[in-house]
């Protein structure tokens, strides 16, 4: 028997993520944030082929459900990263100034 179990050394490894992945995305800047989003677009998307060929592969009617479930649980990701990402864009456009009316401007004059 180990001197240590396997569960402890994975609940450690767990919670150190978790820490770590805490202070690396609220010391992010702005600026950096659509990019990273972008990224983990691609990471969800790699899990959703990850999910798709492990549901595929499974003989039980659980590890199926779950394969549906990691699917779809990844997708809802994706699109809600997209739709993020393009509020973020929205944000760092121009926006155009109105123009005055053609009538303000022979009244002024």
């Amino acid at each position: 028997m180990d001197p240590v179990s396997h569960t402890v050394i994975n609940l450690i490894i767990f919670v150190l993520a978790i820490y770590v992945g805490y202070h690396v995305v609220w010391t992010v800047t702005p600026a950096l944030h659509t990019p990273l989003m972008a990224v983990t677009n691609a990471i969800s998307a790699i899990v959703i082929v990850g999910a798709m060929l492990a549901a595929a592969l499974t003989t039980t009617p659980l590890g199926k459900t779950m394969g549906v479930l990691a699917v779809a649980l990844a997708a809802v990701n994706v699109f809600g990263g997209f739709l993020v990402t393009r509020r973020m864009l929205e944000m760092f456009k121009k926006k155009d100034k109105k123009s005055a009316p053609k009538a303000e401007e022979g009244a002024s004059k």
